[in-house]
């Protein structure tokens, strides 16, 4: 069966919160003959099922429609050249997006632009082909510095910014700088929003903290979503703040009161108010057990994200995160001295092969996991996030073992290339079936 553009479109089912305000780029406007590819043969995820000898035809950077192989489409009015390439054996997958990720291939976005520029390139080839630029919690000036340098960086990878502090609790503080933690001040939120130019999407904060609560309304009122981590906050101060607004967990577990039998606390919180949970999975931030957990009492609602440094993407040795050095040996980053983790090497290929191989994650449910998901939250759904008739062509091409072959964004090849069939074997990916991994 063939989808086109011009058919109704389904309503984003599954998150309970409306969308902020959206900063999307629109396409320039086109005069001329259309550019169009089609892809055939491959596996292709959509939202709800895996399509199998299918074919994708890509016109001037969007999917203009999809279906079976023996329904091959019409050529669109106006276009000259449609060149086909043979995917059999590959699968293809909505470009990853990433709403938490410090840096890559030796560089972190607290740099400035071409740091950041640099970073997201890392990331692109591993495809991740949107994101949100985390900058860590640093002296004011230095942050607000830091704030405006990614406001103004010109990607259109970046869908905005996150804010991982200041206002976080000293005792869940990780390895942000204990000496540029500011209390909840509302003065100093409007400047950081003010450097920001209306490109802040998160905000990560300790709502316990007194004043929390105040942060959490002047954000959600500004459009910005505020995340609860880096927190000591109990359950029932958890949920004050989830009703408050908050709508999202910043990385489950990590830098927060962990869940007891008598006060289930953050993660307990935001299992019953229904929010978004990030998850780390990369078998060292979270044991694949817990990760499987999270997965039965939140369904549909873990997104995830590599919370990724410097090193993601690049050779062991000494980096830098914030104000504190890093050393990162067997692609694991930890504190100098200590053994607190320092955001992590993950890509997000390899988080999604984990959800499907280890974790057991179905694989229409892992993918919406690391692109639909995070697009609903961020309000851009219509446009990224999805193999759907009229969303721009983010796309990734997997062997069948979930290893990234190619990448496509907004309709052209990041290396250049197309990819080549895979004629090595079926598929060796679970779409439904129930596994029984062992931990990571």
């Amino acid at each position: 069966m063939t989808q086109h553009v011009d058919e109704e479109r389904r309503a984003d089912r599954g998150f309970l919160r409306s969308p902020r305000k959206e900063f999307v780029r629109k396409p320039a406007e086109r005069t001329g003959e259309l550019t169009a590819a089609l892809l055939r043969g491959a596996r292709i995820v959509t939202p709800v099922a895996v399509l199998t000898n299918a074919w994708l035809l890509v016109v001037d950077g969007r999917i203009h429609s999809l279906g079976s192989s023996a329904d091959l489409p019409p050529a669109p009015a106006g276009q000259v050249d449609r060149p086909a390439t043979d995917l059999a054996g590959l699968t293809i997958l909505p470009g990853f997006i990433d709403l938490h990720l410090h840096g890559g291939g030796g560089h972190t976005f607290d740099d400035g632009t071409s740091a950041i520029r640099a970073g997201l390139a890392t990331h692109r080839a591993h495809g991740t082909t949107r994101a949100l630029v985390s900058l860590v919690t640093a002296p004011l000036p230095d942050m607000l510095r830091a704030v405006a340098q990614a406001a103004d960086t010109d990607d259109p990878m970046i869908l905005g910014l996150h804010l991982e502090g200041p206002f976080l609790a000293a005792a869940r503080r990780g390895v942000h700088d204990p000496r540029a933690l500011l209390a909840p001040d509302g003065l100093v939120l409007t400047k950081l929003l003010d450097a920001g130019r209306d490109r802040i999407r998160v905000v990560t904060l300790a709502p316990e903290l007194p004043g929390g609560s105040g942060l959490i309304r002047q954000l959600t009122g500004a459009g910005v979503h505020p995340a609860v981590g880096h927190s000591d906050a109990d359950y029932n101060q958890a949920t004050a703040a989830f009703a408050a607004g908050a709508d999202l967990v910043t990385h489950a577990f990590n830098g927060m009161r962990p869940l007891h039998h008598r006060d289930p606390a953050i993660v307990g919180a935001a299992m019953d108010a229904g929010v978004l949970i990030e998850v780390i999975n990369d078998g060292i931030h979270l044991h694949t057990a817990t990760v499987r957990l999270l997965h039965r009492i939140a369904p549909g609602r873990l997104v995830m994200v590599t919370d990724a440094m410097a090193a993601a993407g690049a050779a062991d040795g000494d980096y830098r995160l914030g104000s504190y050095p890093v050393q990162v040996a067997g692609g694991v980053a930890r504190l100098v001295g200590a053994q607190t983790l320092a955001g992590s090497t993950l890509t997000m290929d390899r988080a999604l092969q984990r959800a499907v191989h280890e974790v057991g994650m179905d694989l229409v449910e892992a993918v919406n996991a690391v692109s639909l998901l995070p697009a609903r939250f961020l309000g851009v759904a219509d446009h990224f996030g999805s193999i759907e008739p009229g969303r721009v062509a983010d796309l990734v091409i997997t062997d069948p073992s979930l290893g990234v072959r190619a990448v496509m964004s907004a309709g052209a090849w990041v290396q250049g290339s197309a990819p080549s069939a895979d004629r090595s074997g079926p598929p060796t990916v679970a779409t439904g079936q129930t596994r029984n991994p062992g931990p990571g």
